[in-house]
């Protein structure tokens, strides 16, 4: 989502970003499991992409302490929107007033102010508990589900997907950090009844315990059996070859390129937008390429 915002906000356009908040792994889960607040960790990056601020200013929202006694591991980010957030009594609230002093363009919400968690039941019947638990199974995910229940969404997040004139489904970990936000009942319901066209962007590589093997339809295929065949309409996909020296670096994660099976894709009625949308950063890993989905969605609008 950071990515996909970066291209986005200098376009003449409202932004709304709806955050999952069911990360529970390092400072966030850390933060999380001290404060009883949602997790910030995804909050903060987003609040980075979209701020105008000064890049030391934004360096040092970023920052990561590597040592200290109880700091080491914490984002400065993470810990200024739990200061805020125990400033203001609450998780939104925070958000906004961070978002005011760091120059956000666009709204920011969570997808909830509840201290959620997310499970996961897999083929084998075992369930696992906690995001940062699930891919590390290495099992094959056959539902997510979200506690405590019932879960109350945001009403603002609620009402910008039904009055949103396009709603992009990002890319990014499909069932850990895509799916939570999409199976909340309320964001269900938002996007069926949504008359805005709903596009989601698609993984470039597999993830390794999450959608291992995985083509294009296999993450489309996913979100339908959680939410329904009708919360998309369109889908952009990645249809170049990824070169050999890429692919070898992205085997040690045991990850490889997502197969765009447009045939299949077409079969399913989402209308598929194909084209060469990623770029190669220093280290030889693989990005969306902002400027070009940016310009891809725009046309949407």
């Amino acid at each position: 989502m950071p990515v996909l915002l970066r291209g986005l906000k200098d376009l003449p356009v409202e932004l709304t970003a709806v955050v999952t908040v069911a990360d529970d792994g390092g400072s966030t889960g850390r933060i999380r499991s001290e404060m009883e607040i949602p997790a910030p960790g995804d909050i903060r990056n987003v609040i980075a992409a979209l701020s105008d601020a000064e890049p030391m200013l934004l360096e040092l929202f970023q920052h990561r302490f590597q040592q200290g006694n109880g700091l080491t591991g914490h984002s400065l980010g993470n810990l200024l929107l739990a200061a805020m957030t125990s400033m203001t009594g609450n998780f939104n609230q925070g958000i906004k007033e961070i978002s005011r002093v760091l120059n956000v363009k666009g709204k920011i919400y969570p997808i909830s102010n509840d201290n959620m968690s997310l499970h996961a039941i897999m083929e084998d019947g075992e369930v696992i508990h906690g995001e940062s638990n699930i891919p590390l199974s290495g099992k094959r995910i056959k539902r997510i589900f979200l506690e405590p229940q019932p879960l109350h969404p945001l009403p603002n997040a609620v009402e910008s997907i039904e009055k949103a004139d396009l709603i992009v489904i990002s890319p990014g970990s499909l069932y850990t950090s895509i799916m939570p936000n999409l199976i909340v009942p309320e964001v269900k319901e938002a996007l069926h009844n949504a008359k805005a066209k709903k596009v989601y962007v698609c993984n470039i590589m597999t993830q390794y315990g999450e959608t291992t093997g995985y083509s294009a339809a296999d993450h489309v295929q996913a979100i339908h059996d959680h939410v329904g065949d009708a919360c998309v309409d369109y889908v952009i996909v990645h249809n170049q070859p990824i070169d050999a020296e890429t692919q070898e670096i992205y085997k040690e994660e045991r990850a490889f390129p997502v197969e765009a099976d447009i045939d299949r894709l077409k079969a399913m009625n989402v209308q598929v937008v194909a084209g060469n949308i990623v770029v190669k950063h220093k280290d030889g890993t693989l990005r969306h390429n902002n400027d070009k989905i940016a310009e891809m969605l725009y046309k949407f609008l």
